[in-house]
């Protein structure tokens, strides 16, 4: 998968989507109308960061002062964007 995130887009949860912490699951899930996915450990740490203002390059330095220990945390957070957009997951805003 080619990566095309810049520091600077910034996405929103595509429409249709919706975000949110699901109890029964124990996780984030993205449910749209064919279904759900249930993301695990980052992936909903780096989604519940995308609201639609906040720069990719912010989420990245977020994630970076939130969890200092994390090697190669920045290539992490750009594969998941690009994860995200390519299922549709996210819009790109700008």
């Amino acid at each position: 998968m080619e990566n095309n995130i810049q520091h600077s887009d910034i996405y929103a949860i595509a429409l249709h989507h919706r975000f949110q912490w699901e109890e029964a699951q124990q996780s984030y899930v993205i449910l749209f109308p064919e279904g759900m996915v249930k993301l695990h450990g980052g992936a909903g740490e780096i989604l519940k960061r995308v609201d639609g203002k906040t720069t990719v390059g912010e989420i990245v330095i977020d994630l970076k002062t939130t969890f200092p220990d994390a090697e190669d945390i920045e290539n992490d957070i750009l594969g998941m964007f690009d994860l995200a957009v390519g299922k549709a997951w996210l819009r790109k805003l700008n």
